[in-house]
């Protein structure tokens, strides 16, 4: 008697299951239907379909990309380029997804678009790393994309490959995936991917991941490790660079706790660790975590921002946002920063990096030296009647221990606050291209190009300037009656559910 109960309580657990996701199921698509909106896994293969049937590739000199944010953006492994994939636009009702490569020529100051056959579907938060292997590779992984009304996510578990000499995409497919997800880290140490982190948001639930996956580049097989000791806790948008010594540093990232019921707080980590290969060897041997506490100043915990690699042990930091949670019911407000950081990355100590506007002022790094300027009177940079950008009375240039407050109140140019910009370096040169910041309640999207010479540090150039009063942001207007009409539609709904699952109930 007592297993039959058994038996007949696990039913019922599976069958209570399978009523609520009938139920989320038909919500949704009587809500796609209102939106006129396709389930977004059809959408997806349709796209993906559609990019097969593309037969010649086709190669232009385009201006500059659309506005964007969260996509990614890499040095050429070989030439005097600049590689960027992906990304999305928000104008505040529809959410435009991009998977558009574009390189841009650093000499001709020129952006080339190439579209092959077989390109990735759309995506953003996705990685991607570029290799000097084959005449130059683009392997890119994961990410996540949107239908229009952001009523419906999906994420992908997918690994592409593109053949620069042959202008060729090519997915690939081998056995092992990571989980699908977004918001990941993905670097390249000795001919392996090594994946960390992330995140997979269904709208009904979100889960984050501090798992590790490696790929080799030679076999094309992925590879789960369990590192031994105590590793990161569950992450996304954290910052990942490899080192001098073979290990790699992880850092920082975003994650929400559920604190209640349908209410979740979003925690902004400032922990760092290593993972370490034992002896090297990515297959056989050990991998272990080790936490460490950078030195030097201390940065404003913050997440969503870039942390390049530049030779040969340094690397770069900028921007980022803090979302500032006094209570549950409280409006959230974010502060966002255009600080600029160096990490040195053999003696894991940070510090604050001030530009200064005299071409005759040098930076040493190791010295910490400081260079006094001449004062001159302020003027305005730039205004497009969203942020005022003045030069006034010149600071030093130098990197400080104690000083954290970065560009911000800078007297020389500064790109204006910003989070999930691309930043790449080459040849010595910092490049920063768009992104994203909130002011008075508008996501402002951005288009807008900056190089800064990193020996030289003498002022921010601009390559592309961006007047937001051509931003596009379309406010959403919502009613009482509004809601009150979705809330009755969805009590019928309820109850023509109940009377379905009554009638399946008594056949049963």
């Amino acid at each position: 008697m007592g297993k039959k109960d058994k038996k007949n309580k696990g039913k019922g657990a599976e069958k209570t299951a399978a009523k609520t996701e009938k139920k989320l199921c038909q919500k949704l698509r009587k809500r796609l239907a209102t939106l006129g909106e396709e389930d977004i896994e059809k959408i997806v293969k349709d796209i993906e379909a559609e990019e097969k049937r593309k037969n010649k590739v086709i190669e232009k000199v385009v201006p500059e990309p659309t506005r964007r944010a969260n996509f990614s953006f890499v040095p050429h492994p070989d030439k005097d380029q600049l590689i960027l994939f992906g990304g999305e636009f928000y104008d505040g009702q529809k959410t435009k997804m991009f998977n558009d490569l574009f390189f841009y020529n650093i000499a001709k100051n020129e952006w080339r678009l190439i579209s092959a056959p077989g390109a990735p579907p759309p995506r953003c938060s996705h990685q991607m790393v570029a290799l000097s292997s084959d005449k130059g590779q683009l392997w890119l992984f994961g990410g996540e994309f949107s239908s229009a009304s952001e009523s419906q996510f999906h994420h992908y578990k997918d690994l592409w490959v593109f053949r620069m000499a042959e202008k060729k995409w090519e997915k690939v497919i081998c056995k092992d995936t990571p989980p699908s997800r977004s918001g990941h880290r993905m670097i390249c140490v000795k001919k392996h991917l090594i994946v960390f982190g992330g995140f997979h948001d269904n709208l009904r639930e979100c889960k984050y991941y501090n798992d590790v996956h490696i790929f080799n580049l030679e076999t094309y097989a992925w590879k789960k490790i369990e590192p031994v000791g105590t590793g990161p806790s569950p992450r996304s948008s954290c910052q990942m660079v490899p080192l001098p010594d073979g290990g790699i540093l992880i850092s920082g990232g975003y994650s929400k706790q559920t604190v209640k019921k349908d209410v979740d707080k979003g925690i902004v980590h400032t922990d760092a660790f290593i993972l370490t290969p034992d002896k090297n060897d990515f297959e056989k041997g050990k991998w272990k975590w080790s936490r460490v506490k950078p030195s030097g100043i201390k940065i404003s915990p913050r997440s969503s921002f870039p942390l390049c690699h530049a030779p040969p042990h340094w690397a770069y930091a900028f921007g980022g946002v803090m979302d500032n949670e006094e209570d549950e019911d409280d409006d959230m407000e974010s502060e966002f920063y255009n600080d600029l950081y160096v990490l040195n990355l053999e003696s894991l100590t940070w510090r604050t990096v001030t530009v200064s506007e005299k071409a005759s002022n040098k930076m040493e790094l190791e010295g910490e030296q400081e260079v006094e300027v001449e004062m001159e009177e302020e003027k305005v940079l730039a205004d497009d009647g969203v942020f005022k950008v003045t030069q006034g009375p010149a600071r030093s240039a130098q990197v400080s221990k104690g000083d954290s407050s970065g560009g911000e109140g800078s007297s020389v140019f500064t790109p204006r606050p910003r989070m999930s910009c691309g930043m790449a370096i080459k040849h010595g040169v910092l490049y920063l291209y768009g992104g994203l910041f909130e002011k008075d309640e508008v996501q402002y999207t951005l288009a807008d190009f900056y190089s800064l010479d990193l020996k030289k540090l003498n002022d921010w150039k601009i390559i592309i300037e961006d007047n937001l009063l051509n931003h596009d942001w379309h406010k959403e207007e919502s009613s009482d009656t509004d809601d009150s009409e979705e809330d009755i539609s969805e009590d019928e709904e309820e109850e023509e559910d109940d009377e379905e699952d009554s009638d399946e109930d008594m056949e049963d």
